[in-house]
This record gives C-alpha cells, sequence and structure tokens, in this order.
C-alpha cells in the first residue's frame, strides 16, 4: 500500500526557476547531451585524415589499399556504427532507469564515455581502425542512453510552467557540441592531420566535470515518491529544486498519479504496443521520433563539408562556413528554448518541420539550377543554415520532452525505449545511405527528407494536443478525449459528450460514455 501524506489542497502555484533545477539542467545537458552533438559533428572535418589511416593501415596490413567503393564503406560504417550504438542504448534504457533511477543512470554511464575516448585516443598509436570504431560504437551506446533519460530526468524534476524550457536545455547543448567540433575541427586547432584522434577523444572533458558534481544533486521526485515509495526523500529532493510554497501542491499531484497506477507495474515494450489505451500516444511518438531523424538532419550534419563543396564554396572558406552553421544550431535553439512556455509545443514543432521541408526543396531547386545562375550555390547555404535552424528551434528538443510529457510513470520507460529505438534505427539509416543516395539522385535526394517533414507537421496539427502548462495526469486525459472525438467524429458532436469514468491510465471507458439529454444527436 502506498504511503501518503495528508496535506491540505492548494491553489494552483507557478513555480519559479532556482538554482538547482538550472545546475541539473546544465550538467546533465553538458555531460551528455553535448557530446552527441559532438560526435555528430566529429568525424566530419578530419574525413580525409581518417580514410588515409584506413587506407594506410590496411596496406600496410595487406599489402594492398582500399578501393574507393571499399574505402566509402569503411567510412560510412565509422559514421553510422555510432547510430547502432545508440541503437543498443536506447533499448536498455528503461531497465537501466528502473534499477538505478534517472540521476543513477547519468552517472553510472559516464564509464561508457571514458572507454570509448581511450579507444579513439590511442588508435593511431595501435594501428588500429577498429578501436576508432568501436569507439564510435561505444559513445554511441552512452548517447543512446543520454537522449533518453536526460529529458526524462528533467522532465520529472520541472515543475509543469518550466517543463518545456528545461526539457529544450538538451537541444541547446546538442547544437553547443555540433558548433565545438567544427571549431575545434579548423585547421588553427584541432583540424590538423596528427590531432585528429584527440579531436574524437575530447569528450572525456566534459563527462569528468558531470561526474565530479552531479552526484550531489538528489534523484528525481517523482521516481523516488511513485516508483521507491520514499516519502522523505522525495520531500528533499522537492526542497533542493523547489521554493517551499510550491511542494505541498506538487507531492498532491504525484500523489494522485501514484493512486491511478497503486494496480498497474511498469510496463514493458510489447504490453505498451498492446496497450489500447495510448495507442494515439505511441503513434504519435512513433512519427515525431522517427521524423526528427528522416527530416535528414543528420545528413547535413554528416556531410556538412561534401554539401558546401557540391554547392561551390571554395575549399579553404567550407571550413569557417560550417562552423558558422553552428553559431545558427546555438541561436535557434535559445530561441526555442525562451518561447516554448509562450507559444508551446506544436507551434515550434510545426514551424520547425515546415521550415525544414520548405528548405529541403530549396536546397534541390539551388543545386540544380546553380550550373546555370551562379548565385544559387548561395541560396543552397542559406538552405541548409535554414534547415539547421528549423530543426534546433523545435525538432531538436521537443520530440524528447513529448515523450515523456505524453505518458505517465508505468509507461514512460518503454516509450522512451520505442522513440529512442526508432530513432536511432532511422538515424543509422540516413548516416549510412545518404553517401549512395547523394550520387545515385543527386540533388533530388533532398525531396525525400522535405516531404518526410511537411508529413510530420501535418500529422503534429491534427493529431498532438498541445501539453504547455498541464500535468501528466491532465495530458492523459487530455489525449483520451481527443481519441473519443476523432473515433466519434461524425458520429457524434463533440459538445454532447461528456467523459464519465476514466480507467487507470486516463483511456476512455466506451460503456461510460454519456448524451446530454437536452441535446440532439444530428
Amino acid at each position: 500500500m502506498a504511503e501518503e501524506i495528508l496535506i491540505p489542497p492548494s491553489g494552483k502555484i507557478t513555480s519559479q526557476l532556482t538554482g538547482s533545477l538550472l545546475a541539473v539542467a546544465f550538467l546533465t545537458s553538458f555531460g551528455s547531451s553535448m557530446l552527441y552533438g559532438y560526435n555528430l559533428a566529429v568525424v566530419n572535418s578530419p574525413a580525409v585524415y581518417i580514410k588515409a589511416f584506413y587506407n594506410k593501415t590496411v596496406l600496410t596490413r595487406k599489402g594492398t589499399g582500399l578501393s574507393d567503393k571499399d574505402l566509402t564503406v569503411m567510412y560510412s560504417l565509422t559514421v553510422s556504427v555510432f547510430a547502432i550504438g545508440g541503437l543498443l542504448g536506447s533499448l536498455v534504457v528503461g531497465m537501466l532507469v528502473t534499477r538505478f533511477g534517472r540521476k543513477g543512470t547519468v552517472v553510472n554511464t559516464t564509464v561508457l564515455v571514458f572507454i570509448a575516448g581511450s579507444l579513439m585516443g590511442f588508435s593511431r598509436i595501435c594501428n588500429s581502425p577498429e578501436m576508432v570504431i568501436f569507439g564510435r560504437f561505444i559513445t554511441g551506446i552512452h548517447s543512446g542512453v543520454s537522449l533518453s533519460v536526460v529529458p526524462m530526468y528533467l522532465g520529472e524534476i520541472a515543475p509543469k510552467n518550466l517543463r518545456g524550457f528545461l526539457g529544450l536545455v538538451p537541444s541547446i547543448f546538442i547544437g553547443t557540441g555540433v558548433f565545438l567540433a567544427q571549431i575545434l575541427g579548423l585547421t588553427e586547432l584541432l583540424g590538423k592531420e596528427e590531432h585528429w584522434p584527440l579531436f574524437l577523444s575530447v569528450v572525456v572533458i566534459p563527462t569528468f566535470i558531470q561526474l565530479m558534481l552531479l552526484p550531489w544533486f538528489p534523484e528525481s521526485p517523482r521516481y523516488l515518491l511513485i516508483e521507491k515509495n520514499n516519502v522523505h526523500a522525495t520531500i528533499t529532493a522537492l526542497k533542493w529544486y523547489r521554493a517551499k510554497c510550491d511542494i505541498q501542491a506538487e507531492i498532491e499531484e504525484m500523489q494522485e498519479e501514484q493512486r491511478s497506477l497503486s494496480s498497474v507495474e511498469t510496463l514493458s515494450v510489447w504490453r505498451l504496443l498492446l496497450d489500447n489505451t495510448v495507442r494515439w500516444q505511441v503513434l504519435s511518438v512513433v512519427v515525431i521520433n522517427m521524423g526528427m531523424q528522416l527530416s535528414g538532419i543528420d545528413a547535413i550534419w554528416f556531410y556538412t563539408n561534401d554539401i558546401f563543396e557540391n554547392a561551390g564554396i571554395p575549399d579553404p572558406e567550407i571550413q569557417y562556413t560550417t562552423a558558422g552553421t553552428g553559431v545558427i544550431e546555438i541561436i535557434a535553439g535559445l530561441i526555442g528554448c525562451f518561447t516554448i512556455e509562450r507559444l508551446g509545443r506544436k507551434p515550434l514543432m510545426i514551424g520547425g518541420f515546415t521550415a525544414m521541408g520548405i528548405c529541403g526543396a530549396g536546397i534541390t531547386l539551388a543545386l540544380y539550377l546553380q550550373t546555370h545562375l551562379s548565385f544559387m550555390r548561395y541560396i543552397s547555404v542559406c538552405c541548409v543554415v535554414g534547415i539547421i535552424a528549423g530543426f534546433c528551434i523545435g525538432p531538436a528538443g521537443v520530440p524528447f520532452l513529448i515523450t515523456a510529457e505524453l505518458f505517465k510513470q508505468s509507461h514512460r520507460p518503454a516509450a522512451y525505449i520505442v522513440g529512442g529505438s526508432l530513432n536511432w534505427l532511422s538515424n543509422f539509416t540516413v548516416g549510412f545511405v545518404f553517401p549512395f543516395m547523394q550520387k545515385s539522385a543527386g540533388s533530388y535526394c533532398y525531396l525525400v527528407f522535405a516531404a518526410v517533414c511537411l508529413s510530420v507537421a501535418v500529422y503534429v496539427y491534427i493529431v498532438i494536443p498541445e501539453t504547455k502548462n498541464k500535468t501528466f495526469m491532465e495530458i492523459s486525459q487530455m489525449f483520451s478525449k481527443n481519441e473519443v472525438v476523432l473515433e466519434n467524429q461524425g458520429l457524434v458532436h463533440v459538445d454532447h459528450l461528456k467523459l464519465k469514468k476514466m480507467n487507470g491510465y486516463g483511456g476512455i471507458d466506451h460503456r461510460s460514455l454519456e448524451f446530454d439529454s437536452s441535446s440532439s444527436v444530428p
């Protein structure tokens, strides 16, 4: 039986951003989310040196070098094995967060970064391309876990009026990681041939800082109360993260969720997929997470230099143009972070995906016409910037935030496994297939990404409700109402429905639908 604290009812309270909340958001994002962005872009500028290292090593071992095709496959594997590791990490995140907690998972998985950094840093000394590839794989596992657990942790420690703001802090650091990789990849810094192993392994520094500081902060209060039933630790954690006046109302809301889940254990992925009460939530997580990667953003990040080269940018200027896009990423991320609580989640996702779709089609048009109109090469660069800005302002972070918001405590880990695994599968597909798509379809390959972006924007507009400033209980009930409207559309007017009874998750018991006797059914 769940232990409860009797607290007198209180009104709705708007919580303030405390130093502890901000510190945890920055530490988790700095040591985890930023590494994801860094590793997306880090293989871009030293690509020539890494390929030369691979070719030289194979030549030494076998007496003959690699063909262009084999070298392309080997380098594509180096790029995309990061996503394979990410897929594995996303599949185990549910088990980890249930066993170790949200903060505990972040702290315990830092060991993966130190292993990966060592492998990549000593790969050239050991003449081992396998160490580079395996190091990328391990750091992918860490990123796969981090991309799910960081927004889950921040979403659970944040008050509802700040959940959007804190939920997008990781996306800012993802952009910062990409920008850092672009800056360090300049020839004046670590962009020289002799520095590329250090360039790949520098990720251990932010992780070390995170490991030294994050253990001093409390675990997620929702995890402590709902899953561990530790009331004392919950109050202690809330006192760290809130002003005193906020604690009572929040514990009441968590206890309400705890009571609704008193007979529901943490769901497996299979049970989540079979649960009809959350089918629209699951479908929404699938669409936005796959759409996030199939939008083509990773193709832009992985192969920015090649895109600019094809656009006609002179070779000496490419590295600086690429680094300039990193500034756009950070600015767009900040805009999204500071406007999400005012505009809401839906406008940022719809606007971001729409901008990416338009710019994706624009790249195709610009690359096609640049042989006839020289100024079109600059239009293509602007479209690349537009795709990156559109992504960072919403689609970069909101899908992870939405995944936390659409599900209650019992369903949330499995939902992150579904969303994360599809996200990484799509990431791997784009990273591995894009070089061959680009060779076979040329500039037309971006039309595929444009179509995906516009389709996701339409889905979000039609299906996903606005979750701004709502509790997890309110969101689940709101989704249930939307489901009833969709199922009864054309048969029953929505104003004539009263929702009488909810099941344990907030799904509708269809036997309990009532009609207003004073109204007529058309």
